[in-house]
């Protein structure tokens, strides 16, 4: 009884001891941290999404701060009116940076898209590509068990009944998480002010993906020949735009005689842009 009481007693002063080590240890080596990382870090969304490069927005407002070759509009989700806010509190000049959303490449739902095998395993888009490039005929596109739609920080995504995972607009930053976790790379960010949208990822020819789905992109060229910007390009069988000649189309009309509808007009693109502005 005694000795059990001793070793009590002595662990007690041990722990003690180090208490007071590390505390006196704490006191001697401890940072002073400036408080303006702080004041930076509460205006930030906290959807710690990485879209500014660093791993968090902890570390981005302490990167900010101190170094000055850090811009103040990196957080993608919270726009201009987080950037003019970094930019106020550290004195910095913060341009405009056009906002984005996340556009999927792909239409591939389970009525138009054809099946190469009945998939059992993990209902992980990353697992089942491993199994012969997926389930779906065409290994180009969605595989669709929503690793996007689970990676989302800001909930702008849902899994449609239709197989395919779907994009809220308005809760969208344009961040990129999605985009870095899809493992068929079909995930873009297409700004606000773009006029029409590929969705499609397929680069087998005309024939041969229409028969694996019934929405591919043939690479016929109808909409490139349509275009009278020449924003439109065919690379591999697969109608490419591009957005910074596109937007200054006012009255799009590549998208009329694509035989799959393919590539399709953005509905309400400007009015967002304006709004997000």
């Amino acid at each position: 009884m005694n000795t059990a009481i001793m070793i009590i007693v002595v662990m007690v002063g041990v722990g003690a001891v180090f208490g007071f080590v590390l505390a006196f240890a704490n006191k001697k080596f401890a940072m002073e941290v400036n408080p303006l990382i702080e004041e930076v870090e509460d205006i930030l969304p906290k959807g710690q999404c990485g879209a500014c490069g660093f791993a968090g927005c902890a570390k981005y407002a302490e990167a900010v701060v101190e170094d000055p070759e850090v811009a103040p509009n990196l957080c993608v989700p919270g726009k201009a009116a987080v950037a003019a806010k970094v930019a106020e509190l550290t004195g910095k000049s913060a341009e405009a940076a056009e906002p984005h959303y996340a556009h999927l490449k792909c239409r591939g739902t389970k009525t138009a898209a054809a099946y190469a095998y009945e998939y059992q395993g993990v209902p992980d888009c990353a697992a089942a590509k491993l199994i012969q490039g997926g389930p779906k005929g065409c290994k180009f596109g969605c595989i669709g068990f929503g690793n996007c739609v689970a990676a989302c920080p800001f909930e702008a995504m849902t899994m449609g009944d239709d197989g395919l995972p779907v994009v809220d607009k308005d809760k969208c930053t344009g961040c990129g998480k999605c985009a870095s976790t899809c493992p068929q790379s079909i995930i873009e960010l297409l700004p606000f002010t773009a006029k029409v949208a590929v969705s499609c990822s397929s680069h087998e020819k005309g024939a041969d993906a229409r028969k694996k789905c019934t929405a591919a992109c043939l690479g016929c060229g109808l909409c490139m020949r349509g275009c009278t910007h020449e924003a439109i390009k065919i690379d591999k069988f697969l109608a490419v735009v591009d957005p910074s000649i596109c937007k200054s189309c006012e009255e799009p009309t590549c998208f009329a005689k694509c035989p799959t509808k393919a590539i399709e007009a953005i509905v309400g693109a400007a009015k967002k842009e304006e709004q997000s502005a």
